[in-house]
């Protein structure tokens, strides 16, 4: 297995070669899965992970995704990005101690976000900005490159303002993130107006209504992840399945499945 360093220097270079996506694991199986797709790194995912614990998006603690990270670390060789919303906390100290956390754990990666999940509204830009500086600060004291991203919320909070969302995703540049990230980008259009006003890599969250991964590439994305839609496609296979049974007591929805040997060894 590559060490923690390498896997963050692997995970630094595949944003300075070509685009690429990055599946969001909710569990070291899934996590297992994507390796033997074939898929160079992975993320996790707030609302997937969640789901496994039964608990909503929002509601697990920093403890717990210490704990997820290590997991996943220790499931996979490839490099790992947590999710940590808002940094489990309002204030500067709070993103920089979410990092240190997950980077102890084993993530080479993390993602810093600009909503209070408390008041249920975006951060203020000062203060946003300051957050995303506190944990680069962090990031900056570690023995290797953990590659930071900060979120700008709004598109998927209800105020999709291209114009804020620019005005953060700067501040963030400004702040020393590595990557910027404005979830809910819903066009073309959209995608290439941020990628032209930043000069960082861009992640984009890939949606139906964007149509193909060609298309989000050429408009300027450098990696590209699905959120929690796997989790959700997962379970509603699950769903699908169990209703047939449970209804028609067909047990030929059954037949289709994976080995688990292919994938765990």
């Amino acid at each position: 297995m590559p060490t923690q360093a390498e896997k963050a220097e692997t995970f630094r270079a595949l944003h300075q070669g070509e685009p690429f996506v990055i599946p969001n694991a909710w569990d070291a199986g899934s996590a297992r899965v994507l390796e033997g797709l074939g898929f160079r790194a992975i993320a996790t995912t707030s609302s997937g992970f969640a789901f496994t614990l039964g608990l909503r998006d929002g509601s697990v603690t920093l403890d717990q995704v210490a704990q997820h990270a290590s997991t996943l670390a220790g499931a996979t060789d490839l490099p790992i990005s947590v999710d940590l919303e808002n940094g489990y906390g309002p204030d500067p100290a709070d993103a920089a101690r979410a990092v240190e956390r997950v980077a102890a754990a084993g993530a080479v990666g993390g993602s810093i976000e600009d909503w209070d999940r408390d008041d249920e509204r975006l951060y203020d830009l000062d203060h946003a900005a300051e957050r995303v500086a506190a944990a680069v600060g962090s990031v900056r004291a570690l023995p290797f490159p953990f590659t930071l991203t900060a979120r700008a919320e709004n598109h998927i909070r209800g105020t999709p303002d291209l114009e804020d969302t620019i005005a953060r995703l700067r501040a963030f540049e400004a702040a020393g993130a590595d990557v910027l990230y404005a979830p809910g980008l819903a066009s073309a259009e959209e995608i290439r107006t941020v990628c032209e006003a930043v000069s960082k890599p861009v992640n984009v969250l890939a949606l139906p209504v964007l149509g193909n991964l060609r298309s989000i590439v050429a408009a300027g994305a450098q990696r590209i992840s699905v959120g929690g839609q796997l989790t959700w496609v997962a379970v509603q296979a699950l769903a699908d399945a169990a209703t047939t049974i449970r209804d028609t007591g067909d047990l030929e929805v059954l037949s289709t499945r994976l080995e688990p040997d292919r994938w765990l060894g």
